[in-house]
């Protein structure tokens, strides 16, 4: 047994908590953010309040996570807001619709 598959045995990386730390390093690399990717708060709002992100910014987001991801986010979806309403409900979106 390798040193990689011990670890995984003895610390599992949860899937969610690996997809938060994607998409929060996948929106700070993105937007240039002066903030580090564990410092994002999963359950802050993206928009206005928390992050203080705004609709260009959602965009971008949308962009990179449909070319990471396969998902596709759009702007005119009634239910755009709530994917976008913090980290932590994005990631369930994408785990949800992810081709990629």
């Amino acid at each position: 047994m390798s040193t990689s598959d011990l670890a995984a045995t003895v610390h599992p990386i949860d899937p969610q908590a690996r997809l938060l730390r994607e998409l929060a390093e996948l929106i700070t690399g993105a937007l240039n953010l002066e903030l580090a990717a564990g410092d994002i708060d999963p359950d802050a709002r993206l928009y206005g309040e928390g992050l203080g992100l705004d609709s260009i910014d959602l965009l971008e987001i949308a962009l990179v996570v449909s070319k990471h991801y396969g998902v596709q986010l759009r702007a005119d979806d009634a239910e755009t807001a709530q994917i976008f309403r913090s980290l932590r409900r994005l990631a369930e979106y994408v785990a949800a619709h992810r081709t990629k």
